[in-house]
C-alpha cells in the first residue's frame, strides 16, 4: 500500500467528473455526470489523488448561505480505506464554512460512527421509498382547487421563496441548476392564482428521482407526485422527511415501498434551521 503521505487533497473540477462517476460506481452508488455537475455548480468537491493522479476519494460541501451547508458524496475507494482519508475530507469540508453555519448530512450506516466522532448528532431522519411502477390513487375529491402547470423560470422568485421557508436557508444557486437539470418541473396555483407548491423530477441512471417537493398541504403534494410520476414506466425514488405521515401513507398506496430510514445529522447546532413543514420530499441525500 502506498504511503499515506502520497495522498493529497485537491479541489476537483469538471474535467474530473468521469473519474468521480467511476468512483461512485465502485461503491454501488449511481451519481452520473449531470448530478455531479449540479453539485459542483452549487458547492465544492474535494478528493484525494494517489501518486498516479487517480482520484481515490471524494466529499462535497454545498453552502446554501451562512445558515446552512450540506455535506455528501463521501466515498473512499475500497483499496485505500483505513488511511483516515474520509476523516481528512470531512474536516476539510467542515473547515470550508463558518463555524456558526449549521452543517447537515444524511448518513450511511458505515459513515455514522465517523460523523459522530467529528461532532455530528442525529436530529431527524428521512424515509427512502422506491417504486417499480407508480399506480395513481384517485382521491374522491380530486384536485379541482388547484392548477398544476409546467414550471418556467418566470416563477423562480416565488419558488425560491417557498423553498427558503421549507429548508430554512436560501438555495437559489442550487435551484437554478437543478431546474435546468430536471426532466420535468411543475408549479401549483390555488384558485387565487398564488403559487402554493412546486416539484421537480430528475432522471438518474437507475431511478427517476421525485423531489424536491414543496407544498402547502398534503393534497398539493399528492397532486405534484401524480403529475411527475404518471405514465413513467421505470423505477422511481422519493425521499421523505420526518413529519409527513399521511403523505407517506399515500405513497404506499401508489406502489412505493420503504427501503431504509437514514439519519439526518447536524454539527454546529442542536437542530436544523427553522422549517415550516412544507418539505414533502428532498432533492437528494447530498443536497439535504
Amino acid at each position: 500500500m502506498e504511503d499515506k503521505k502520497e495522498f493529497q487533497i485537491h479541489r476537483l473540477h469538471e474535467r474530473e467528473i468521469p473519474q468521480l462517476v467511476a468512483l461512485s460506481a465502485s461503491v454501488g452508488w449511481d451519481y452520473d455526470e449531470q448530478e455531479i455537475e449540479t453539485v459542483m455548480s452549487a458547492g465544492i468537491v474535494y478528493g484525494h489523488k494517489n501518486a498516479q493522479g487517480d482520484i481515490i476519494s471524494s466529499a462535497a460541501v454545498i453552502p446554501y448561505d451562512v445558515k446552512l451547508a450540506s455535506i455528501g458524496m463521501v466515498i473512499v475507494n475500497e483499496n485505500y480505506r483505513g488511511n483516515g482519508l474520509a476523516k481528512e475530507l470531512m474536516q476539510t469540508c467542515i473547515d470550508s464554512v463558518c463555524d456558526k453555519t449549521t452543517i447537515m448530512l444524511i448518513a450511511t450506516k458505515e459513515g455514522k460512527p465517523l460523523y459522530e466522532k467529528l461532532g455530528f448528532q442525529t436530529v431527524s431522519s428521512v424515509h427512502k421509498f422506491l417504486s417499480d411502477k407508480y399506480m395513481p390513487f384517485y382521491r374522491e375529491h380530486g384536485n379541482e382547487e388547484y392548477e398544476v402547470i409546467p414550471l418556467t423560470m418566470s416563477y423562480f422568485t416565488q419558488i425560491q421563496q417557498l423553498d427558503q421557508l421549507a429548508i430554512g436557508a436560501d438555495r437559489s444557486l442550487f435551484l437554478r441548476k437543478r431546474i435546468q437539470q430536471a426532466k420535468q418541473g411543475v408549479v401549483v396555483k390555488n384558485h387565487k392564482g398564488d403559487i402554493v407548491g412546486y416539484g421537480l423530477s430528475i432522471k438518474g441512471p437507475v431511478n427517476l428521482i421525485v423531489g424536491p417537493i414543496i407544498a402547502a398541504n398534503d393534497e398539493i403534494a399528492i397532486c405534484i407526485v401524480d403529475e411527475l410520476a404518471k405514465g413513467y414506466e421505470g423505477k422511481l425514488r422519493i425521499d421523505v422527511p420526518n413529519g409527513q405521515a399521511s403523505f407517506i401513507h399515500y405513497l404506499e398506496r401508489t406502489g412505493f415501498h420503504k427501503v431504509s430510514q437514514p439519519p439526518v445529522m447536524v454539527k454546529n447546532a442542536s437542530e436544523l434551521p427553522v422549517r415550516n413543514g412544507t418539505l414533502y420530499s428532498i432533492a437528494a441525500q447530498i443536497f439535504g
